[in-house]
Order: C-alpha cells, then sequence, then structure tokens
C-alpha cells in the first residue's frame, strides 16, 4: 500500500514538474494592436477633460449628499471614486504589463 502511494505521488511530483518545464514564458500585455487605438480614446477620455470633469462631479455629488446626511463617508466615497476614474488606467496597465 506505501509502495503504491509513494509511486503515485512520484508519477505526480514528476508530471507536474514536466508541465512547468514545458510552459511558456507568461508574456501579459504583449498580444497584438488591434485594441490600441480603443485603449488610447479610454484613457484619453479618463485621464483627460472628460475625466476631470467627472471625477469632479463625484467629489461634488459625494459633498452634497455628505452635507444632507451630515456625514463625511460620502465626501470620501466621492473622493475614492474620482481617484479610481484617473488612476484606474495607469493601475491596470502596470498590473497587465508587470513583468512576471
Amino acid at each position: 500500500m506505501k509502495r503504491l502511494m509513494k509511486s503515485k505521488v512520484v508519477l505526480t511530483s514528476a508530471a507536474v514538474a514536466a508541465v512547468a518545464l514545458a510552459s511558456n514564458d507568461a508574456m501579459a500585455g504583449t498580444a497584438g494592436t488591434e485594441f490600441d487605438d480603443i485603449y488610447t480614446l479610454l484613457v484619453g477620455w479618463t485621464q483627460g477633460t472628460l475625466g476631470k470633469i467627472i471625477a469632479l462631479g463625484m467629489f461634488l455629488v459625494g459633498l452634497a449628499a455628505g452635507i444632507v446626511n451630515q456625514s463625511i463617508i460620502a465626501v470620501v466615497i466621492g473622493i475614492g471614486g474620482a481617484l479610481a476614474l484617473y488612476y484606474a488606467p495607469t493601475v491596470i496597465n502596470g498590473v497587465v504589463a508587470a513583468l512576471v
């Protein structure tokens, strides 16, 4: 029984090692350039004038909701949404294009 278990462990370990050695390097973010124009357009929108207007709107809505509810949480959520909108493309690009 122990011999059978040992042979299964050895076989499984050999299979995992073979797969690990045969796998290709990770190449995140190195696909074709078919969608580069759309990506550039969306980044331009979020980090350009449109993104700044939307971010300012998020802040003002959060500020107004905070005043109505007499709580600072809504303002923090508005600022968080504005920061996420503006910095999301940079963070996503950094994560996807990171070297493994």
